[in-house]
């Protein structure tokens, strides 16, 4: 626990830095690696200590937002009424508390609420204008969202258009798309078929589905659709939530299967009780309760945080456990050579599938439980993450048992492990360790990465299983007979992973960046480098004091591609793949910056304007010798806003920095840069 302002400040430093991380996994890449209540209990640290030292809490910490699903390759929209998160809670000691709380409020014990499944999906907003779908867009910030109106209109129980006339003439109705379980194993049994490596499981899938650039491609995975929230309304025709749930059915959408109205805690208890035992038996995936006042008049009274309504909340129902034997430890290496423990299992029963797995964390956490070989444990499943061992039932164990000794050296190519200060992780630092050249490679060719389509889990595992991959840039030099040599390879295939191989070449320069696998350095971080040093040789010689003064590169990070290129190894290695032919500058720095009369001046593109889409506003801006980034700071000259623009134009009027619109850019441009008409 920290005690002191300088513990503090280094938890919450560490803490910050961790929840963005699951943060980038879970919204962006659609690949969390913890639970939901491991994710809670780091959130709610990270809260509890900002309260303590209140002269370390910060607008933009992570304990006070609620993540960012959004991609640059799709249109952002601004939510008409912004789309909040939920407060969770997972005992009913808390709930009761949220009950007290209103009762406090509006002094009556006997309030009125709606008991609604929580469906574990991708949250989605969708804008109905005279009774007809316009636009759907995922929650983004909370504020502005992803418009994926092209994969949502493929979902087939959803109408274009709602049944009868009596609807408003605007309105927004959130919630979630999932996919059902038959159809993920369909999905997965196809792809073991060919080859190519399992997704994790079926909301994982639904995500990167709902963000796929190929509506064609989404349609094949029959993502299903369940509604139940209401956004912007006008006129607001609804005086309760129960109401509004009648609303649905009418109009012919597809929502919830069964809800509550109760009165009262008891009631509410009651309900949500009997919601845990129904809700196996639902088409979606449902992960808790949520618990909502009735009346729609007290939830406007009630308000909200800066985050989540102070008139509702998720109740989490409890992770599902099972006892079994631990066969054996096992230890995984990833591509950063950290070493993973894994605890390999008689087969049990759990959460609808059967778990023979689960994850052990790490050295320090095989001690903390004692876990052994032989052991009875028990073993938890939740948010359908990979399952881990919880403790070790006392009482069932092996006489002649040992307490288990964390490796010495890598098991895979037998060099010492090391593990540095302050890090948990203990690591491999062998960077030509096969199964690091494995998974380094698979992080290079994944979908946030260079995005190279045919080279999945299964071929990697084969080239570097016979010598014919060592490193990154050895890809660029497989030839077709190496690959005619492959299991379930033949001439078409061959053909088509070496193509998709010629294309990476001409990824854009963040997805390099990505690709290399810098530790702390995610597609945003990427991005982020990519603009402000286009080009990697350089970005290669930068300093820390270079790095950090880059938007959105802290010290933590900086440090981390410092030491990343100070390696003659990487160093060796950008050689390598500048040679096989990559790109390593960015289109926009072919030469020398342009001179005009905006040299000098930063500015942000927000909004939708109403000639110029963002790339053309950009050119006519990089033309005239201005920049383009990505977010506001102080550092800012001109927010360059139109339409629906969202937190963007927010955070500028509350820094004081010039708002343009169209014609006023053109003005600037006509003007040499003074802003005068």
């Amino acid at each position: 626990m920290a005690n002191t302002e300088r513990e503090a400040a280094e938890r919450i430093r560490e803490l910050r830095q961790t929840i963005t991380g699951h943060d980038e996994r879970y919204y962006r890449e659609a690949s969390p690696e913890i639970s939901d209540p491991e994710y809670d209990r780091l959130k709610q640290e990270l809260t509890d200590l900002e309260a303590r030292f209140p002269q370390f809490a910060s607008a933009d910490s992570p304990a006070q937002t609620i993540g960012d699903d959004r991609l640059e390759a799709f249109t952002s929209y601004r939510h008409r009424e912004p789309m909040a998160s939920l407060d969770n809670t997972y005992n009913e000691e808390e709930l009761r508390a949220f009950h007290q709380r209103l009762v406090k409020l509006f002094g009556e014990e006997d309030l009125a609420y709606v008991v609604e499944p929580k469906i574990d999906g991708v949250a989605v907003s969708l804008t109905f204008e005279e009774g007809k779908l316009v636009r759907a867009v995922t929650r983004g910030n909370g504020i502005e969202g992803d418009d994926v109106t092209h994969n949502v209109r493929t979902i087939r129980s959803l109408p274009a258009r709602l049944a009868g006339e009596d609807w408003p003439a605007m309105i927004e109705i959130r919630g979630e798309i999932f996919m059902e379980t038959a159809e993920f194993e369909r999905i997965n049994t196809e792809r073991a078929e060919a080859g190519l490596p399992l997704y994790a499981n079926p909301r994982n899938l639904a995500a990167g589905t709902v963000k796929l650039l190929d509506s064609r491609e989404a349609a094949k995975r029959r993502l299903r659709i369940v509604l139940y929230g209401r956004g912007y309304c006008e006129p607001m025709p609804f005086e309760r939530q129960s109401g509004f749930h009648d609303a649905l059915r009418k109009w012919e959408l597809p929502t919830v299967d069964k809800y509550w109205v109760t009165r009262g805690m008891e009631e509410t208890w009651k309900a949500v009780t009997e919601l845990d035992a129904l809700r196996h038996d639902f088409a979606y995936p449902t992960d808790g309760a949520v618990i909502k006042l009735d009346s729609i008049a007290r939830q406007e009274e009630a308000g909200s945080t800066s985050k989540a309504p102070r008139w509702a909340i998720a109740y989490k129902f409890a992770a599902e456990r099972a006892e079994t034997v631990v066969r054996a430890i096992s230890i995984q290496v990833g591509r950063t050579g950290t070493l993973t423990p894994v605890a390999e299992l008689e087969p049990v029963p759990l959460a609808g599938s059967t778990v023979s797995r689960a994850t052990l964390h790490n050295a320090d956490e095989i001690a903390r439980k004692d876990v052994r070989a032989g052991d009875a444990v028990l073993v938890e499943k939740a948010g359908e993450i990979i399952p881990a061992v919880v403790a070790v039932v006392p009482g069932k164990r092996p006489p002649d048992s040992q307490p288990y000794a964390f490796p010495e050296k890598c098991p895979v190519c037998e060099t010492a492990v090391i593990r540095l200060p302050n890090e948990v992780a203990t690591r491999c630092p062998n960077l030509s360790c096969p199964a690091q050249v494995r998974r380094r490679i698979q992080h290079f060719a994944s979908r946030q990465c260079m995005d190279i389509e045919g080279l999945g889990e299964a071929v990697v595992d084969q080239l570097v299983n016979r010598g014919l991959v060592h490193s990154l840039p050895d890809l660029y030099h497989l030839r077709l007979e190496d690959l005619l040599d492959l299991e379930k390879f033949a001439q078409k295939s061959s053909e088509n992973l070496l193509r998709a191989l010629e294309e990476s070449k001409s990824r854009e320069l963040w997805r390099l960046i990505h690709g290399l696998g810098i530790q702390h350095i995610g597609a945003t971080a990427s991005k982020d480098l990519a603009r402000a040093i286009p080009d990697l040789e350089k970005l290669a010689a930068a300093s820390e004091e270079e790095l950090t003064v880059i938007d959105g590169i802290g010290p933590i990070t900086a440090r981390s591609i410092a030491a990343y290129f100070a390696n003659a190894d990487n160093r060796e290695l950008i050689h390598k793949l500048t040679a096989a032919g990559l790109t390593v500058r960015g289109e926009e720095t072919a030469g020398a910056p342009a001179e005009g009369p905006l040299s000098g001046k930063s500015f942000v593109l927000t909004g939708k304007l109403p000639t110029l889409s963002r790339t053309g506003a950009g050119e006519l801006i990089e033309s005239a010798g201005g920049r383009v980034v990505s977010s506001v700071s102080k550092k800012t000259d001109y927010v360059l806003a139109g339409e629906e623009a969202g937190s963007k134009l927010d955070k500028a009027r509350s820094l004081g920095i010039p708002v343009l619109d169209e014609s006023d850019l053109r003005k600037l441009l006509q003007n040499g840069g003074n802003g005068e008409s």
